[in-house]
């Protein structure tokens, strides 16, 4: 009896995982298992809005996590972004240009590796690397030494993955209409694809980032290490628009005095409300239902009709 629990467990499971997601408009193409000499394979899911027209030209929003942007009924915490309904609602508002989501499912259990901006982690000493590792065990993100593999990550999207997509879908490749997007560890993946990359994106959108690298406050050079980072490599403010947003609740409450530092240096790097933008969300915590409730906001800052 056991046995065939644990089969139905597991076709279901596998059922979940290969089943599209529904979406109130427009359509997901999904490419599996998408091959790359970077990072694991994944799948790739691809939002067309219902209009799309393959004479028209489109932006492109890639976003991580791409498990949970769509469906809830297929999420493990049956939540998700809705983020094909916040594109409709603001597309047939006229409040943003047209755009393609490529939602990019993320490794799993290499997650936190891709993600951990690599370039700000070399930068602390080996001891503070330690601490760190330490740290990420305790939390069960990791069981060897700790070595984020974000760099790779990023050649994978802009070397492998970005040419697929303008290849075969009707698209901007200009970085004015290229944009990145995620949550939490997706948004510290998001700041340092557009530091790294200026030339390919042109705005971010980090919501709820996860300045503390790990999950403890005490003994964590990491924020410091994110800060100093961004001091040395944030991208012209005349040709980029980035955004951030937290809440204080769950999760989140570890978020508002280090995001605070971040403003710090996005003021002195020339950042102003023409293409920066901090939100915060009293009462707000960490989920895609927060997510999907504010993400309207980064959307019409990043892709609104000039």
């Amino acid at each position: 009896m056991k046995k065939i629990i644990l089969i139905f467990f597991l076709l279901i499971v596998n059922y979940t995982i290969a089943q599209l997601p529904k979406v109130s408009s427009g359509i997901v193409e999904r490419f599996e298992n998408f091959a790359s000499i970077y990072v694991n394979p994944r799948n790739i899911d691809v939002w067309l809005p219902a209009n799309y027209d393959k004479q028209k030209k489109y932006a492109v929003l890639y976003m991580h996590d791409g498990q949970g942007l769509f469906d809830a009924s297929i999420t493990w915490n049956h939540q998700s972004w809705d983020i094909d309904d916040a594109i409709t609602s603001l597309v047939a508002a006229h409040k943003i240009k047209d755009v393609i989501v490529v939602g990019i499912w993320n490794g799993q259990t290499t997650r936190h590796a891709e993600y951990f901006p690599q370039k700000a982690f070399e930068q602390i000493s080996i001891s503070e690397m330690d601490t760190v590792t330490a740290q990420l065990q305790r939390a069960s993100r990791t069981k060897e030494s700790f070595k984020p593999i974000s760099d790779n990550y990023l050649k994978f999207l802009v070397t492998e993955l970005k040419p697929f997509i303008d290849k075969n879908y009707s698209t901007q490749v200009n970085k004015e209409n290229t944009f990145i997007a995620g949550s939490s560890m997706g948004g510290l993946i998001s700041m340092y694809a557009i530091c790294e990359y200026p030339t390919i994106f042109g705005g971010a959108a980090c919501m709820s980032t996860h300045w503390p690298g790990s999950f403890e406050m005490q003994n964590n050079p990491i924020p410091d290490a994110f800060v100093n980072y961004m001091r040395k490599n944030l991208p012209n403010p005349k040709q980029h628009k980035i955004y951030f947003d937290y809440g204080d609740q769950t999760l989140d409450a570890l978020y508002p005095p280090l995001q605070q530092k971040v403003d710090v240096v996005m003021k002195a790097k020339g950042y102003s409300e023409k293409n920066w933008m901090t939100k915060f969300f009293p009462g707000d915590n960490h989920s895609e239902l927060s997510w999907s409730k504010r993400v309207p906001i980064p959307l019409e800052f990043l892709l609104g009709n000039q």
